[in-house]
């Protein structure tokens, strides 16, 4: 006997409201688990600091909360970015109000302890294939934040160094000691 599983679109997934953390792989839906206490300090602190930058530049916008972005269609794939940022060249009306088919400037991933390098590598994969200009990789474990310009080129910050923004975040910084200080 055989069994299909049914894709689901991402406008299907967008149509079921709130079903909690999840991501949309390739037509499937993938739950992810709720965030832990620190992950949710260092999403704020994020949040906090670029955000304010943001708005005061009027650089563009910057989304918390695992924005879905479209990686590609038929079979659909949404990530969900714990922290984007879109230049107002790129979303110069503002968000919409579903899921995001433009490439942002920059993701920001968290890492829980519960995530593994290869899924990573996959997003990563996956948010560069789209244009994604920037990824942060903040390791809490590690207090190191990893930049990525690339997906194979990376540099890794840890305390003592600052993490500096470019292109449209150009101005930006924050010493990744301040991002760790807990």
């Amino acid at each position: 006997m055989e069994t299909s599983t049914r894709l689901v679109t991402g406008s299907e997934l967008l149509a079921m409201g709130d079903i909690g953390p999840c991501e949309l792989i390739d037509g499937v839906i993938v739950r992810m688990s709720p965030t832990g206490g620190v992950h949710g300090l260092l999403e704020s602190r994020l949040d906090r600091r670029l955000g304010t930058f943001v708005e005061d530049s009027k650089a563009g916008w910057c989304l918390v909360g695992e924005i879905g972005v479209y990686i590609r269609r038929d079979p659909d794939r949404i990530r969900g970015a714990d922290l984007a940022f879109w230049s107002m060249a790129k979303l110069p009306d503002g968000p919409p109000p579903g899921f995001i088919e433009v490439a942002p400037d920059l993701v920001v991933e968290i890492l829980s302890p519960t995530d593994r390098w290869a899924e990573m590598r996959q997003k990563l994969d996956d948010y560069f294939s789209i244009g994604v200009g920037t990824l942060w990789i903040v390791d809490p474990q590690e207090e190191t934040v990893f930049v990525y310009s690339s997906a194979s080129q990376r540099t890794a910050l840890r305390t003592g160094d600052t993490l500096i923004g470019t292109g449209p975040l150009n101005g930006f910084t924050l010493s990744v000691a301040e991002l760790f200080e807990f």
